[in-house]
């Protein structure tokens, strides 16, 4: 090859890669193959969003693109500015080297970079060595500066600027969390975490996945590899295989696991939780009370449709309050659902049978203080544990499912997900309230009939493509 032709060939290089990144990123979830999970992600309008994913799934992916779409200004969902600053926090300058910075560097065009400072490292070569920050072409003429930063480094180094995003690729230490919170506070900016969740029972399951302060901005998804539709099916078999069954709780599924395990592994909350929809008077059925006074009283009202499908339809959750306060709470809740009375103009529920025990504080029972404000409650409940576990077990395993829960049941979700196995095989008493409410109903209830599986007619195949298109063309509108 003569030398005109080399360096041509050259030239010819240096443009593939520099228009790598763009490629890619036109491709991301374009083609025939798309990333479902990845797309809901982006989609989403909250501003603490997180991706709770496996090893392989899509997780960092989906991470980085959303980062270099808000420092270009095209983000395709979501309101663009120009100038945008954020951080990209990895747990060590290593992590960060091999993972977050290797994973946006992919999706960055060269013609798109300004400039790379390093902290160590060639900026001709950054993919090798460790970025300070990278300033980016902003599509609306401006730029925007994307920092790199390491937990190593400590909360301090975490303080002082005014952020646009934050993305946290694996789990921050807390502290390191909350400081990141105030960068965005002042610019109404968004933070995004992606991660697998190895490290067992920390604060990110209880803040964001449990979402125990009830934060409205606050959204989780998880990934598992069946979700990625990059994974052969022989990957997945190879990959499951070769892990432990507590190992793929976490690296599969992206579970939160402990050595315990949970008690309810049926529970999908993107299956099992609803939106809230106006139910026929004729589906009402029952009320179940957890009493507790110094512990929460858990009040759930329960519907059944002409199939047998229980929805749990509203809830009250409070401690510290006496039974006048609760009455009233309970019969306002009744009122806002049309709800159905007793031919005394009572409302009727089923109680934990402990209730009807007095107590040296009072002279009259808890049932009793509920007759005088109108609630006639049965304590006559078959409050045997295991059973009830079972059972519930039953209606959330059913395919389709027989229980299905309201979103704005959030204690009674949140008590769902963080209800664990302890020594012994006994649950753990915690937060449980809601749970044992749940389970009086459910004992009163027939298990789910398990009907033989059919082949389905072509009238039902087609109504199926039907309701399939229909979701995706509402999904894609949204």
């Amino acid at each position: 090859m003569d030398k005109v032709n080399l360096l041509r060939l050259i030239a010819v290089e240096k443009e593939i890669e520099k228009r790598k990144g763009c490629e890619k990123l036109k491709n991301y979830n374009s083609g025939e193959k798309v990333h479902v999970k990845q797309m809901e992600f982006h989609k989403c309008t909250k501003r603490n969003r997180w991706v709770f994913g496996g090893n392989r799934s899509g997780k960092t992916e989906c991470g980085a693109v959303e980062a270099v779409w808000k420092a270009r200004g095209n983000h395709p969902y979501k309101e663009n500015k120009p100038d945008v600053c954020g951080w990209v926090v990895s747990l060590s300058a290593q992590v960060q080297r091999e993972v977050a910075q290797q994973k946006l560097l992919s999706y960055l065009s060269e013609s798109w970079i300004q400039d790379v400072v390093m902290s160590e490292g060639k900026k001709g070569s950054p993919s090798y060595g460790i970025i300070d920050y990278i300033l980016i072409k902003n599509v609306y003429g401006g730029l925007s500066k994307i920092s790199f930063k390491n937990c190593e480094q400590g909360r301090e180094k975490f303080q002082g600027a005014s952020l646009d995003f934050v993305w946290f690729d694996e789990e921050p230490p807390k502290d390191i969390y909350e400081e990141c919170r105030m960068r965005v506070l002042d610019r109404c900016g968004e933070i995004w975490g992606t991660m697998t969740p190895l490290k067992g029972l920390t604060w990110v399951y209880d803040e964001i996945y449990l979402n125990s302060s009830c934060d409205s901005e606050v959204w989780h998804i998880n990934m598992e590899w069946l979700d990625n539709p990059y994974l052969s099916e022989k990957e997945i078999k190879r990959l499951s295989s070769a892990l432990s069954k507590d190992s793929l709780e976490s690296r599969r599924y992206g579970r939160f696991n402990e050595a315990e395990g949970l008690v309810y592994k049926e529970f999908d909350e993107r299956l099992h939780v609803i939106e809230p929809f106006d139910i026929p008077y004729d589906w009402q059925d029952g009320i179940s009370i957890d009493p507790g006074l110094n512990n929460p009283l858990a009040c759930l009202f329960f519907a059944v449709d002409y199939d047998g499908n229980v929805f749990v339809v509203a809830e009250h959750y409070e401690e510290g309050k006496d039974i006048n306060y609760h009455s009233e709470k309970i019969f306002k809740l009744a009122d806002s659902l049309n709800w159905h009375r007793d031919s005394k103009g009572r409302l009727c529920a089923i109680i934990d049978s402990a209730a009807s025990q007095k107590t040296l504080a009072s002279q009259r029972s808890v049932t009793e203080l509920f007759l005088e404000k109108g609630i006639y409650v049965n304590p006559k409940v078959n409050k045997e544990l295991f059973s009830g576990i079972n059972r519930v077990k039953t209606y959330l395993g059913s395919d389709p499912p027989k229980l299905y829960i309201f979103k704005n049941c959030i204690n009674l979700i949140r008590e769902i997900k963080s209800y664990w196995w302890g020594k012994g095989d006994v649950p753990k008493k915690k937060d449980d309230h809601a749970l044992d409410a749940l389970r009086y109903y459910i004992m009163t209830k027939p298990e789910p009939t398990q009907y033989p599986k059919r082949e389905k007619t072509f009238i039902e195949l087609d109504k199926e493509k039907l309701i399939k298109r229909l979701g995706k063309e509402k999904f894609k509108k949204h």
